[in-house]
């Protein structure tokens, strides 16, 4: 017999258990139920909205840093609009537009940026003098105040209201939401999540959804899945009431003072994301019960907010505060949200971890979130938010505690687009890292990994500066790009992912998985996309055949749990197919340029010219007393082989190449000059070109697809029809006017003075000598990107306001024939 709670009985069993009753949870039952599912129970441990979300300070903002997010904001704002109609209970949602102001040249730069990006999205954004910005915030004072920008569109909701809101729409369709029942355990039965365990008995089901908050770490680790985020206390107030107070009045932000106004009640909610945070306890210390509570009052930390929200609002020095909330709220540790089905335990999904904008991605997210648990897949881009993002190391509680403390401070810093994260570091480290220091690198971090983005001359002091402008370090990745187009350098590129497929039905697996034909004789290195079932990208690796039944695939170094999770699962044959991670068996050193022959030669009795070593190909070979494996490639546009050296011979590898190639000018270089390279050469990077967004036809990559055999792969018909009716959009190569001096990605594309999308990566390339770059861009009125479109017109991009002419093309600008390469190959 079903056990009964205070809000119904308990079933035995439903479809989809959901996890937690905040704003995050009812929007995933609310979408579901929409979707055209029946069988959807909600378990809250104690009221709906009484966790994280009652405290909420609501703000919903639409721009947001990408296309993907800031549509998921979009979609949130339409819903609660509408949401009061269906229901019958008001969200609390008003639209009363939104005022950024800037104190600093670098913030106006920023803000500048913004209008340009919200052009890219057709989203309404217009830059505010300081005099505008004061007509529409009256209380405010603007004498430091360098401009604003305005989003008429953005607003508030009450967060209780949004959820009871949403709750009641699931309700309405047939979901079953029973508060005061908390989850015990996570049920698993066969390598899947099978239900759930609760203080009032147990529940099958086929799906569990975690989206229990603050404590999705906690319900994570219940079923051995890592859910990487902490918790922090977020502070602000609520005043007095306050003449001139009304409740269209804007939602003001003051970065560069680190605070947030809005109107609460006739008064105003002041809050704020101070530099430094106050991490709270550990995920596995949270309280039970902790229903509509909050923490004890710091008025010593909220003061660099207080202080700076008086300096804006003088009028807050002679109103009384009405009510200091201190709740916590739970960050990610790149300030991201994370969605998406654990790759650790099939038919468990997340959704959590809203880094204090749960409000105003609820809707959006709770829709995507619904459609990847109905479609088995997600439905749009959501590389980002993905928990796939995050290896088990992310899991650590110290490391998260450490990260918490600065990663709230991230959310009102100048966003500069190289910005490295300094918190929990080092974590992971190639064998030669500390070669690498000893060379003078600057280095950044990337799923953990130490890596050298740029090394500094003798005697300079290796630092990466952050600029909206031309760097300081790019002198030195300048002088790095010209030794690999005319001499040879080392990249230490360890961080590359790498895994074995192996078994008898390997080949098949990945002529399934892979766009292109793998299944060349042994030592064939190819290039090639993985699509998912709507043609768009999942991942672009390189697979060599290193044997009959052995392959071995290479990926970007931020993939690894999303690469091995999406092959795992897609291989036809599993009981015949192996699926190894061999990321730290090797390390990896890229020897390029056009003396790297001989200087491997010097090192080996093997040979690497072009008969016995073509390009595209790969083989062991004997390096001093190592053997190791060249594969011939590039992703610099250059003569070069990747080394595959095992972990305990790396070291004497590295040094060896060095002392072999100092006449040859041998220097080590970093991710920087990588960058710059592979863009004057056009090549594609996934998660930047190559998103679940976009297809091969869009990123102009047809030829790494198997289009004109017999053979199928996963998204060709996908493919097929974007190929005959022709791209929305397409990725083109551009270099720009001499005027600009550098570019960062990001930027507006205008043909014609009309925006068309946006510059996907930049930066300046020695052997061009000018900004160069990759964008996506398409014509809006007629929704289709020709060839002839592409290549007529008037272009331009628009760097914080300013516009610089282009020239674009389908072809790279540097060695667009492959002359170069050729012309190496002839030894």
């Amino acid at each position: 017999m079903p056990a009964v709670t205070e809000t119904g009985a308990l079933p035995d069993r439903a479809r989809i258990v959901i996890i937690g009753g905040g704003v995050i949870g009812a929007s995933v039952a609310y979408h579901l139920m929409h979707l055209g599912e029946r069988d959807v129970l909600l378990l809250e441990q104690g009221s709906l909205s009484g966790g994280t979300t009652w405290h909420a300070a609501g703000l919903v903002g639409q721009l947001r840093a990408t296309e993907a997010s800031t549509r998921l904001v979009q979609y949130s704002t339409d819903l609660y609009t509408r949401l009061e109609a269906e229901t019958g209970l008001s969200t609390g949602y008003r639209v009363c537009g939104g005022l950024t102001v800037a104190r600093t040249p670098e913030r106006m730069t920023q803000l500048r940026r913004t209008v340009a990006n919200a052009a890219a999205y057709d989203l309404e954004c217009s830059l505010l003098t300081a005099d505008e910005a004061h007509e529409r915030f009256p209380l405010m004072q603007v004498d430091d105040v360098l401009g604003a920008i305005w989003l008429p569109g953005d607003g508030r909701a009450n967060p209780t209201d949004l959820t009871q809101s949403l709750a009641r729409g699931a309700r309405q369709l047939g979901a079953r939401l029973l508060e005061r029942v908390r989850v015990t355990d996570v049920l698993v039965r066969d390598g899947r999540a099978a239900g759930v365990r609760t203080d009032a008995g147990d529940v099958e089901a086929e799906v569990v959804v975690n989206c229990a908050g603050q404590w999705a770490n906690a319900v994570g680790a219940m079923a051995g899945v890592t859910v990487p985020l902490h918790s922090a206390e977020h502070f602000y107030v609520v005043t007095d009431q306050i003449e001139g107070v009304h409740r269209d009045l804007p939602i003001l932000r003051d970065p560069d003072g680190y605070t947030y106004v809005k109107e609460e009640v006739g008064g105003l909610l002041v809050g704020g994301f101070e530099p430094e945070a106050k991490p709270w306890v550990s995920p596995d210390a949270i309280p039970y019960p902790f229903e509509f509570a909050l923490l004890d009052e710091d008025w010593e930390h909220f003061s660099v907010i207080m202080d700076n929200a008086v300096h804006r609002l003088p009028v807050l020095g002679e109103t009384g505060i009405r009510k200091f909330y201190n709740g916590p709220e739970s960050f990610t540790p790149d300030n991201q949200f994370i969605v998406g089905e654990a790759p650790e335990l099939p038919g468990f999904f997340v959704g959590a971890g809203f880094n204090s904008v749960g409000i105003a991605s609820a809707g959006g997210a709770g829709l995507a979130l619904a459609e990847w648990i109905v479609e088995g897949a997600a439905t749009t881009d959501l590389a980002s938010a993905d928990i796939r993002r995050f290896s088990p190391l992310s899991g650590n509680h110290a490391w998260l505690r450490a990260r918490v403390g600065e990663v709230l401070g991230q959310h009102y810093a100048v966003p500069y687009p190289n910005r490295e994260l300094v918190t929990g570091r080092p974590s992971r480290l190639s064998p030669v890292h500390d070669r690498l220091v000893a060379q003078g690198a600057c280095l950044g971090s990337r799923n953990h990994w130490e890596r050298a983005n740029v090394f500094a001359p003798v005697g300079v002091t290796p630092r990466i500066d952050y600029t909206w402008g031309r760097p300081g370090w790019l002198t030195w990745s300048a002088d790095e790009q010209r030794a690999t187009r005319h001499e040879v350098t080392v990249f230490d590129q360890t961080s590359f992912s790498k895994y074995l497929v192996v078994g008898a039905g390997a080949e098949d697996a990945l002529q399934w998985i892979c766009s292109a034909d793998v299944g060349g004789p042994v030592g064939t290195c190819v290039y090639t996309g993985i699509l998912n079932r709507r043609g768009t990208y999942e991942a672009d690796v390189t697979v060599t055949r290193v044997g009959a039944d052995e392959f071995l695939v290479v990926s970007g170094a931020a993939t690894t749990v999303r690469d091995l999770d999406w092959i795992r699962r897609h291989v036809p044959s599993r009981d015949q197919v192996s699926v190894v991670d061999l990321t730290s068996s090797y390390a990896v050193f890229g020897v390029m340029g056009p003396r790297s022959r001989e200087l491997l030669t010097r090192l080996s009795p093997d040979a690497f010219d072009d008969v016995s070593f073509p390009f595209a190909t790969s083989r062991e070979v004997r390096l001093g007393q190592a053997r190791v494996r060249a594969t011939r490639i590039t992703y610099v546009g250059e003569l070069g082989w990747e080394l595959y050296v095992p972990t305990e011979l790396a070291g004497g590898v590295y040094d060896l190449l060095f002392e072999a190639g100092q006449d040859l000018g041998v220097r080590p270089a970093g991710y920087y000059t990588i960058e710059a390279l592979r863009l004057e050469k056009g090549y594609r990077a996934f998660g930047r070109e190559l998103t679940s967004d976009v297809d091969p036809v869009t990123a102009g990559l047809t030829f790494a697809c198997k289009l004109d055999s017999g053979l199928d792969f996963l998204g060709r018909d996908a493919v097929e029809r974007v190929r005959a009716s022709g791209p929305a959009r397409r990725v083109l190569s551009f270099v720009a006017d001499d005027a600009l001096d550098f570019a960062w990605g990001g930027e507006l594309v205008l043909r014609d003075g009309r925006p068309v999308g946006q510059v996907t990566s930049a930066s300046w390339g020695a052997t061009v000598g000018a900004v160069v770059g990759l964008a996506l861009v398409g014509d809006r009125e007629a929704g289709l990107a020709s060839l002839g479109w592409a290549r007529s017109g008037s272009w331009a991009i628009d760097v914080a306001g300013v516009r610089y002419a282009i020239s674009v093309g389908t072809r790279p600008p540097y060695d667009p024939s492959g002359l170069r390469l050729r012309l190496q190959d002839m030894g």
